[in-house]
């Protein structure tokens, strides 16, 4: 599984093996292409019926500019599809669409009975991780999207944060970051999708962690035309004045017990209360002390 994950890694490269553009067009087709759909050979190109090829249903990629697709579908009139989609069978007669939903979506709109195609035969995990790195190369997703497949790889498929790292050729921050997104209000995130705000807002509204004023900020953010630079400035201030008042109102008693159980862990330790019921927190700063605490936790009877 390792071996594969990390073959993963070389992107497009591995999935097209280098071959020239194909064209076609919607007037004339070349006639050194197959029109069959039986050719086992990995290096034909085959014109397969747009009607028998569906979406991924891994696509990452959410939303679709409508005028984009017009301008592309204008383009493979006028110049035919440059570069042939990747596509995986399903079964006797239908494909699945592993590289090229938006070419896919453009031939539709140009009126293209079929579509140049190369066929590969990938599991539902290659199938993926390969739609995920098609669309980061080429720019083609918004950062909620790609956070999504990226948590996608992660917990559908097993991947750890280094392999995905190696696979979209991104650095580990890079990946935490994105991820992070996802820990944002829902609406927040509509917002990153469409624009309204960038990822540099979305993580600098993180800091805040109350999620009603990160909804507040986002809307000056959109408002005011705030910067990454001043939202960091607010989120942080709010965090800071909401710790100082949490310290302010702990009882002396809990504060007794807090630098008690930091003598005994090591580490340290908070306490938050409300009412009856609180949540007792133990700080760690890397695998080795995790299982450290770990053990000592275990060893209390």
């Amino acid at each position: 599984m390792k071996n594969k994950k990390g073959g993963l890694g070389k992107g497009l490269d591995a999935l097209f093996d280098n071959r020239a553009p194909i064209v076609e067009s919607s007037q004339n087709k070349n006639s050194e292409f197959s029109d069959e759909k039986d050719s086992t050979s990995i290096d034909k190109v085959m014109y397969i019926n747009i009607n028998d090829i569906k979406p991924n249903d891994n696509q990452p990629r959410k939303h679709f500019n409508e005028e984009k697709i017009q301008e592309l579908a204008s383009s493979i009139i006028e110049h035919g599809i440059i570069q042939p989609l990747v596509l995986r069978k399903i079964d006797n007669e239908r494909y699945e669409i592993v590289a090229g939903e938006r070419r896919w979506r453009a031939a539709r709109a140009a009126g293209l009975e079929k579509v140049p195609s190369i066929i590969r035969d990938f599991t539902d995990e290659e199938n993926m991780v390969i739609a995920i790195i098609e669309n980061m190369q080429r720019e083609d997703l918004n950062s909620i999207e790609e956070a999504e497949g990226l948590r996608q790889m992660i917990e559908t498929y097993g991947f750890t944060q280094e392999e995905v790292s190696r696979s979209v050729s991104k650095s580990r921050p890079y990946i935490t970051n994105a991820l992070r997104l996802l820990k944002l209000p829902q609406n927040i995130q509509e917002k990153l999708a469409n624009g309204q705000i960038s990822p540099g807002h979305g993580r600098a509204l993180l800091a805040a962690k109350d999620k009603q004023y990160q909804e507040k900020l986002c809307n000056r953010i959109i408002n005011e035309g705030l910067s990454v630079r001043k939202t960091e400035e607010l989120a942080n201030n709010f965090k800071t004045k909401k710790t100082e008042k949490s310290k302010a109102i702990k009882d002396a008693n809990v504060l007794q017990v807090e630098r008690e159980l930091k003598e005994i862990y090591g580490t340290k330790v908070s306490i938050s209360t409300k009412g009856k019921k609180g949540i007792l927190q133990i700080e760690y700063y890397g695998d080795d002390e995790l299982n450290r605490l770990i053990d000592l936790l275990r060893s209390v009877k």
